[in-house]
């Protein structure tokens, strides 16, 4: 009898410690409970203030009521059947050309469709951690490089990245998206590669050729549909580049000096007919 007593004795210690504990985690896990909803409750308010402060500030529309009595119903009931054909023929349009439909009718993509690519270029952002940004896009850049007998595409690929949690502040000197910047090309918005401007200044100047000639040449190596306004364009703003080196001294002392005339077309103000056409020429 007393070592029943004494085994019942043992047995009370461990089981009060148990409902101690027991009790002990059911508050622990109430407060873990309690914490997670106010650590949530603090996320949501600092994303709030993150879209106040650095989001978009435009106006926000009503939602549109479609049980809401129209004024001008028995006015315009002949104008709405017609707007709602409109905008039908308009959706039917605008599914029907992609984005890359819209892309490749462009007259750059047109000129360079049909030729080779033979060069990429994948230029990374400097500085992103990539256990805080994801990628999300790319930026496609293409340029047409000049090789004596053939003229060829470089891609010049730019991902883009972006934070995975938006209600996160970016790193001190980084933005919410991050992408490498653009490398300097010669002519802003020029789909030729300093390759190829070269060889259109060396074709002037050194062989002679006017620009006529040239374009059939890039359209017998694959560029098509090159105009010479745009050949000009290219000409003017490449030669631009090259006025701090006419005004050196030691340029303009140099024993030879090389001029070309150029025969340029523009329409007169003045006189009998505002759309008659002189020809300058220019050294």
């Amino acid at each position: 009898m007393k070592e029943k007593e004494i085994l019942l004795k043992t047995i009370e210690g461990p089981n009060a410690s148990i409902a101690s504990l027991s009790t002990t985690n059911k508050n622990q896990s109430e407060q873990i409970k309690n914490l997670q909803e106010r650590i949530k409750e603090l996320t949501a308010q600092v994303a709030w203030l993150n879209r106040q402060f650095f989001g978009r500030k435009s106006e926000k529309l009503r939602v549109y009521d479609p049980d809401m009595p129209d004024l001008f119903a028995d006015e315009f009931s002949g104008l709405r059947q017609q707007l709602e054909e409109k905008r039908d023929e308009a959706v039917e349009k605008i599914e029907k050309e992609s984005v890359e439909d819209v892309k490749r009718n462009r007259q750059n993509r047109k000129m360079i469709e049909d030729l080779p690519v033979l060069e990429t270029d994948t230029i990374e952002p400097e500085g992103v951690d990539l256990s805080l940004y994801h990628r999300i896009g790319e930026e496609i850049t293409k340029v047409v490089k000049h090789r004596p007998g053939m003229l060829y595409i470089k891609v010049i690929i730019r991902p883009k990245y972006a934070l995975k949690d938006s209600t996160l502040l970016p790193p001190a000197g980084q933005k919410g998206v991050e992408i490498a910047p653009m490398p300097l090309m010669p002519v802003d918005k020029c789909i030729a590669d300093t390759s190829l401007l070269a060889e259109i200044l060396l074709q002037k100047y050194e062989y002679h050729a006017p620009f006529y000639r040239q374009i059939q040449q890039y359209s017998h190596l694959g560029m098509k549909g090159l105009t010479e306004s745009t050949l000009d364009g290219w000409f003017k703003k490449t030669v631009e580049l090259l006025i701090p080196c006419m005004k050196d001294s030691n340029v303009k002392s140099s024993p030879v000096t090389m001029y070309r005339r150029t025969r340029l077309q523009f329409r007169s103000l003045t006189g009998k007919s505002t759309k008659q056409t002189r020809n300058i020429f220019e050294w």
